[in-house]
């Protein structure tokens, strides 16, 4: 029986959905292709007519969850720029809801790691989803003594770190502390116009 080419993107979807829930939950390891099938409701068998191996999925996740939480992340923010859109970013994502929530948070604290031994393929998506985020954060916040790509690669860097640490650490104490320290380090001076600094 053949499919219209709809059908076979929608079940593609479906196990990208299904596989980002594992990965965030269990890691690469934890998430077997056969446990990723399960989970998106389809048989085994049908996993390579979408995806050549378990490491093409990874990096599909992962370039599916950058593309997808660009407009979480950015969403509504377009038109604020310096210390004003920092503010909401920085915040927007260093919070105790995406540190805790293992089926809608970030994924990339629980791949950052198997992404360091993937495939050059995973980490050519890896690349490209940073590389978008870092664009868009440099075109709206200044590089205040240096580039605006290094200060935009290095807040990019602190959040998934930060954001990996907290995870790792919770629930103790520490790891409200590093959410806390990051936001304040990020914004530390940098009051919105007419604001106050926080």
């Amino acid at each position: 029986m053949r499919y219209a080419p709809e059908h076979k993107q929608a079940t593609r979807e479906r196990i990208l959905s299904a596989a980002e829930s594992l990965f965030r939950k269990e890691g690469f390891a934890g998430a077997s292709v056969e446990r990723v099938m399960r989970a998106a409701g389809l048989t085994v068998g049908g996993f390579y007519a979408h995806f050549a191996s378990k490491d093409t999925l990874l990096a599909e996740s992962v370039r599916a969850f950058f593309q997808r939480q660009q407009a979480r992340w950015l969403g509504g923010l377009e038109e604020l720029r310096g210390a004003e859109f920092l503010s909401h970013f920085v915040r927007r994502y260093l919070n105790h809801h995406i540190r805790d929530n293992m089926e809608t948070g970030c994924i990339m604290p629980s791949v950052l790691s198997d992404l360091t031994r993937g495939t050059p393929e995973s980490r050519e998506a890896l690349v490209e989803g940073l590389e978008a985020l870092a664009g868009a954060i440099g075109e709206r916040v200044p590089g205040e003594g240096v580039t605006e790509r290094k200060r935009a690669l290095a807040t990019v860097a602190l959040l998934f770190g930060a954001m990996t640490l907290a995870r790792a650490t919770r629930p103790l104490p520490l790891s409200d502390e590093v959410l806390e320290a990051a936001r304040d380090f990020l914004l530390a001076g940098r009051a919105p116009e007419g604001g106050k600094k926080r």
